[in-house]
């Protein structure tokens, strides 16, 4: 089992910045591929970013390709996701989640899933 608790959700104005993070316990965290999903009010939940195990292997959605940074720290079993130029239609509850490989493969499903951490972006 592993077990994912995200931090770091908010209300910011729009052309703000947010950093979510993403804590792991549980099962080895450095041998997982991480990702972050969002879900908007009414929409289906999208993909957003996945990272390696390694972190140096990284992935984005089109719509966040440029403005949204993911990472980790193997040492802190944590993942982030530093988010810049935030625009309303980022508004949503984002999810991390850990895929039981250690690479990403586009279309894959995660096993593993948080909470989730509210972030709403005003004009």
């Amino acid at each position: 089992q592993v077990q994912l608790v995200e931090s770091g959700g908010g209300l910011v104005q729009a052309g703000g910045s947010l950093r979510l993070s993403c804590a792991a316990s549980g099962r080895t965290f450095s041998s997982y591929a991480m990702g972050w999903f969002r879900q908007a009010p009414g929409k289906e939940r999208e993909f957003v970013a996945a990272i390696s195990w390694s972190g140096i292997n990284t992935y984005y959605a089109d719509s966040v390709k440029g403005r949204f940074a993911i990472s980790r720290d193997n040492r802190k079993n944590t993942v982030y996701l530093q988010m810049n130029s935030l625009k309303p239609e980022d508004t949503a509850v984002y999810s991390c989640a850990a895929y039981l490989t250690s690479t990403y493969s586009r279309g894959s499903s995660p096993t593993y899933w948080g909470q989730g951490t509210q972030v709403t972006v005003s004009s």
